[in-house]
């Protein structure tokens, strides 16, 4: 039986989060950022309770949170994470670069002083730690996340955030090997460069280019994770 692995007692207690649908969401968020949960694996109520050791109540109140968002549909009678096929990716794709690079244009010809060290400290952060994929994948969401506080846009925002909130059904992180790692470093530092220089159309460009350099490295990471899925197919949480 192919099962998700423990969860961290600690999460349980976390200050942040209040009540245990915001504890058994995050789970599940994770489980399906970091492919645990797979695009078509069914999820259902009682399993999902016995891993997180919660009752059925806040994991269906959880459930129903993330089928509003997307990240959940219903499939044959029960739950499934979603499945975007290869055009719904590049059409998210599409999408993501029209809205990066609007941010990057803004961020440039707006963000002020305390911004731009912000996102110099984290084009410094992620120099340093080039090989640690997961760590990476963190301070490549904090820059993007820092990119758009620095559009000052709050429509924009609203709409980057729901584009981001997509980006978790296509799985684990593309920055998985050095090569990607030490691109994106590169094209963010492109990025900061033209912002920094109040450069609008320069930082519209290397945003644009950066999330088509994404966009080739989840084509290949896609394909790799279907053959992956056809040799080991089914649910993530089986029936005894």
């Amino acid at each position: 039986m192919r099962k998700l692995g423990p969860i961290d007692s600690a999460a349980l207690e976390k200050p942040a989060r209040h009540n245990l649908t915001d504890v058994v969401y995050d789970a599940l968020h994770e489980a399906i950022q970091e492919g645990r949960l797979k695009p078509g694996q069914r999820v259902r109520e009682i399993e999902i309770g016995d891993w997180l050791k919660v009752s059925r109540t806040p994991v269906r109140e959880a459930l129903r949170r993330l089928q509003s968002e997307g990240i959940i549909e219903p499939k044959e009678g029960g739950l499934a994470v979603t499945s975007f096929d290869m055009r719904a990716v590049a059409e998210l794709y599409d999408v993501r670069q029209t809205l990066e690079g609007a941010a990057a244009a803004l961020a440039a010809s707006g963000a002020d002083s305390t911004e731009l060290t912000l996102l110099q400290s984290m084009l410094d952060a992620q120099r340093q730690c080039p090989t640690d994929a997961r760590a990476q994948a963190r301070l490549n969401k904090n820059f993007h996340e820092q990119l758009y506080r620095a559009a000052h846009n709050r429509f924009l925002l609203k709409a980057l955030q729901a584009q981001r909130d997509a980006l978790v059904l296509l799985g684990p992180t593309t920055l998985m090997t050095p090569d990607r790692i030490a691109a994106a470093y590169a094209e963010h530092s492109e990025i900061v460069a033209a912002i920094v220089a109040r450069d609008p159309k320069r930082a519209e460009a290397a945003a644009r280019e950066h999330i088509r350099a994404g966009y080739e490295s989840r084509v290949q990471a896609m394909a790799e994770q279907l053959q992956e899925s056809a040799q080991y197919p089914g649910p993530v949480f089986e029936p005894n």
